[in-house]
């Protein structure tokens, strides 16, 4: 395969996952505000330096009020990062492997753009921002669900998982971020109902409610929600079940190649610093501290990955 059909579908699938992702941040943000009377200003604020996006918001807005970050995140030009920008940027390079696709991959991808085109031309009311933000969800499940039912199990599904699970994964540790770093009014308030209910909420945010219900005993506190999306590799959003995907799929595609990347070799390492841990050791060494570390991993196994398949050549 060819590196710029490669990086073409690892970037489509990236960029879908980011659109997803970002719809999740903003309702996780917009959920935790409903459980603060003040200073909703900082939390926003919170979900935009999370987002790594606040040079460009600064240079263009003053102040952090919800409309003028979800306008932000959702629609707005000037952010490359914006759901209508990355949603246009998935197409794009969907048009360029077109021959690599299958009918209904594109299919659902030239759909979404053109369906989210039209919901986001204009801003969005709060009253209807959680409609919507279901609506970018649901979009993104339908290019999956393509995906995994008619594509043949390649390379080129590989490239495609790779771009989906490299995303996620930075996206969840970012999720994870915005909550412990930035919304508790003090260190006093851990542990507290407060602190409780927010870690419920980042939950939901990842559509882990439930399933947090069926498979853990322990009630809704903060260190048993967050060993479930950092450590359980049942939880498809987790920080350890990303990270076995990546490893998973550069293992194939390594079988495919005949030799073993670097990138294989980083992944290999990420997994193994999430295997045998336990969620006291975690907040022992300080929460922020270790999810900025996979955030700054991840990103780095996504330039390793662009470099050992020539993605530019």
């Amino acid at each position: 395969m060819l590196g710029k059909t490669a990086g073409g579908l690892y970037w489509m699938f990236r960029f879908l996952e980011r659109a997803e992702n970002s719809a999740r941040l903003i309702e996780a943000g917009f959920r935790i505000a409903l459980t603060r009377s003040t200073d909703a200003e900082a939390e926003w604020k919170s979900v935009i330096v999370t987002s790594a996006s606040q040079s460009a918001y600064d240079a263009q807005h003053t102040g952090y009020n919800s409309a003028q970050v979800v306008d932000f995140l959702l629609r707005e030009p000037g952010n490359p990062s914006s759901v209508l920008s990355v949603i246009k940027s998935a197409r794009d390079n969907a048009r360029l492997v077109r021959t690599a696709l299958t009918t209904e991959v594109w299919v659902a991808v030239n759909e979404t753009w053109m369906q989210l085109t039209q919901v986001l031309k204009d801003p969005i009311p709060e009253t209807e921002l959680p409609a919507v933000l279901a609506t970018i969800r649901q979009h993104s499940a339908l290019v999956r669900g393509a995906l995994h039912g008619t594509m043949l199990r390649n390379d080129i599904y590989d490239f495609c998982r790779l771009g989906t699970f490299v995303e996620r994964m930075d996206s969840t540790a970012r999720i994870i971020d915005v909550k412990y770093f930035s919304l508790l009014p003090s260190p006093s308030f851990v542990g507290s109902r407060l602190d409780n209910v927010q870690w419920e909420t980042i939950l939901r945010s990842v559509s882990a409610h439930r399933s947090f219900r069926w498979a853990v005993e322990d009630d809704f506190t903060a260190p048993a929600i967050a060993d479930f999306l950092i450590l359980d590799r049942r939880m498809p959003r987790s920080l350890s079940f990303c990270a076995s995907q990546i490893l998973a799929n550069l293992e194939y595609l390594s079988e495919d190649c005949g030799k073993r990347a670097i990138s294989h070799d980083m992944a290999e390492a990420l997994l193994q610093r999430l295997k045998d841990r336990d969620i006291t050791s975690i907040f022992e060494e300080g929460l922020h501290e270790f999810v900025a570390n996979i955030i700054r991993d991840t990103a780095q196994i996504g330039q390793q990955i662009e470099l050992d398949y020539r993605f530019l050549s």
